[in-house]
């Protein structure tokens, strides 16, 4: 396809996108997945139409209840007449890259709405949970016109600070029969979080948990948004509607507050650093894998004649020296 083609075909989804076009959509996050020339056109294109929707991350530990939490958000949601966007971040299988938890199978009630669109996306290794194109799935969702986006990630340890990059509101849901691993959460994790929640509430421990919670904030380095402490129980719904109720009131603090214009700042900038730090990671292994010295390097280990780490320093020069001509 010429350059020319691509640069239409570009157009023309991003045209279709921002006006509802579902087939547009789903073919606009395909290009972007993949990482072609046609997605970051229209990346580009859309962004000035974004800024409207929520933007929610769901994060915490696996078997916390992320998935039914977010079910069930999104039925409350779509019960006060607002359209919604799921991106469910499933761990990425190692031969395909391809997500294998199978949102849509989870939420398969939610696919028959028109006011919802699921949509699976594989975490492509990022620690984080969250891959490198979340973020703009989230913006070609809120360009196209949905109320609010929900981002869930995959739940595979505590190194999830990634989410809050593309989320504007990020609930941190903990498992009340877990206390260890709501005393091993990182500190960074509690401070990007805006909302903490202590699903399951219904089990034993619920308790602790919201206290342990409250002794991690009171030692955190917090700004002047004070995250609440809520109990859910998903399965059944109990606590959800208040839950939203503290995304809305966050949602205003983003916007309308005196501290606003900080929080956006501060927002885009880590936005911009994740990505910055995705792409130079990329370019990195790419020129790695070429590099003259990585033959000579791998066998020097292979034989315990030169440590890893002294290897990697030598071989991050040679790059270096490469770039700088």
């Amino acid at each position: 396809m010429s350059n020319s083609e691509i640069v239409s075909r570009a157009e023309d989804l991003s045209k279709r996108l921002l006006n509802g076009d579902r087939r547009a959509l789903s073919r606009a996050i395909s290009l972007v997945e993949s990482d072609s020339e046609a997605g970051k056109l229209i990346s580009a294109a859309i962004y000035p139409h974004t800024g409207n929707a929520q933007i929610v991350g769901v994060t915490g530990s696996a078997g916390a209840g992320k998935s039914t939490l977010v079910g069930s958000i999104a039925r409350e949601e779509r019960r006060r007449d607002r359209t919604i966007g799921i991106i469910a971040v499933d761990p990425s299988s190692p031969f395909s890259n391809g997500a294998i938890l199978g949102d849509r199978i989870r939420m398969q009630d939610l696919t028959g709405d028109s006011g919802v669109f699921l949509r699976s996306m594989a975490s492509r290794g990022n620690l984080g949970g969250l891959s490198e194109t979340a973020t703009a799935v989230a913006d070609l969702l809120d360009a196209a016109g949905f109320d609010v986006v929900l981002i869930e990630t995959v739940g595979a340890g505590q190194d999830e600070v990634e989410v809050a990059n593309a989320a504007g509101t990020t609930v941190l849901v903990a498992n009340p029969g877990a206390g260890d691993d709501v005393q091993s959460m990182k500190a960074g994790l509690m401070e990007v979080a805006q909302i903490m929640v202590v699903n399951k509430a219904d089990l034993a421990g619920a308790d602790t948990a919201v206290g342990q919670l409250r002794s991690l904030l009171a030692i955190a380095d917090l700004g002047a948004w004070k995250p609440p402490i809520l109990k859910t129980i998903a399965s059944s719904g109990e606590g959800v509607p208040e839950l939203i109720d503290k995304i809305d009131e966050h949602q205003i603090f983003m916007t309308e507050s005196e501290h606003a214009e900080e929080e956006r700042r501060a927002h885009a900038r880590r936005q911009i650093m994740a990505l910055s730090r995705a792409i130079l990671h990329r370019e990195a292994i790419a020129a790695a894998a070429n590099a003259t010295a990585l033959d000579e390097l791998t066998q020097q280990v292979a034989v315990r004649g030169l440590d890893p780490r002294s290897a990697a320093i030598e071989l991050v020069a040679e790059l270096r020296s490469l770039w700088s001509d």
